[in-house]
């Protein structure tokens, strides 16, 4: 077997490489590696015993549980602690914390993505990186309880046992279901409309389109804000610093919405601000997590800049 029949599941692997770390980066390099070592150890493989998917999956299951070994969980600043009750305060970075990454959906062709959101990216987070594996093995690519045990080394009791146990953690996890998909008609009106507000810099007609206990979050700031009053006392802030004349770019990340925001520079032309990841529901924006890490623009393939004219 050569490394061209595996290549078709390269998107999968990465997207589970992804859920196992939250960070796409290493989520990449991890199913590279899944996809060597299956090379390596093509020889070995035993049709009669599973299929190439299965094999494929105890190899990348068992790289992710290596590279999580000692690693801390990956948060969203909304997991550290309280809301923040200042729009004003100091925006420090705290580079020092392995912050949840976004994924860019536009780079691999996965499927479905409601199991990619970032809040139950994030809830996965929470969850010990073996009940991580089984949820994700079980729930998202359905394999069988036999199977998931073949993969970890364990029997079929202890899968279901871990998988009871964290489907309860995650009982209060963000329901994907109630959340509006980017290519409907209602959340591309809203989009349309927050495009527009943000170009202009216009405060109030942005509060508008805003669920009242909207959350704001901007890693690698540790800060969070809830509230539309805070949301738009926060914007005025950096309106007021940036001006009006914003450009937006649409894209999609963890099959949500998302805009890449470009601050208009002095000189003419603009730099790119921060990758802004939207949750809709019932017509209103409830969750914005501010990307500005330039590692994660990277990712996204965005330029920095946008030149003048």
């Amino acid at each position: 077997m050569g490394p061209v029949d595996l290549e078709p599941y390269r998107g999968e692997l990465v997207a589970f490489c992804y859920r196992m770390l939250g960070s796409f980066h290493e989520a990449e390099d991890l199913a590279q590696e899944t996809m060597l070592r299956a090379w390596k150890a093509r020889d070995r493989y035993d049709r009669t015993r599973a299929s190439v998917r299965t094999w494929l999956y105890r190899i990348a299951t068992n790289a992710c549980l290596s590279a999580l070994e000692g690693r801390a969980r990956r948060p969203l600043p909304s997991g550290l602690g309280a809301p923040s009750e200042d729009p004003l305060a100091p925006l420090t970075p705290a580079f020092d914390v392995p912050w949840l990454q976004p994924f860019p959906d536009a780079r691999f062709d996965v499927g479905m993505r409601a199991d990619l959101r970032l809040a139950l990216a994030a809830a996965l987070q929470l969850l010990p990186p073996r009940q991580r594996a089984v949820l994700v093995l079980r729930e998202v690519l359905e394999f069988s309880a036999a199977e998931v045990a073949e993969q970890l080394g364990t029997t079929v009791p202890a899968v279901n046992s871990a998988l009871q146990r964290a489907r309860a953690a995650l009982a209060d996890a963000d329901d994907a279901g109630e959340v509006t998909e980017p290519d409907d008609p209602r959340a591309r009106a809203v989009i349309d409309q927050y495009v527009r507000a943000f170009e202009a810099a216009d405060v109030p007609a942005l509060v508008r389109l805003l669920a009242d206990e909207v959350v704001m979050e901007m890693p690698p700031v540790p800060l969070w804000y809830v509230g539309s009053r805070n949301y738009g006392l926060f914007m005025g802030r950096v309106f007021g610093m940036r001006g009006p004349g914003w450009v937006v770019r649409r894209l999609t990340a963890n099959g949500q919405p998302a805009l890449a925001a470009y601050a208009p520079e002095p000189g003419g032309g603009h730099r790119l601000h921060s990758l802004q990841v939207l949750t809709l529901t019932g017509g209103r924006v409830t969750r914005n997590v501010v990307f500005a890490d330039p590692h994660v623009f990277g990712a996204f393939g965005l330029p920095g800049q946008i030149p003048a004219g």
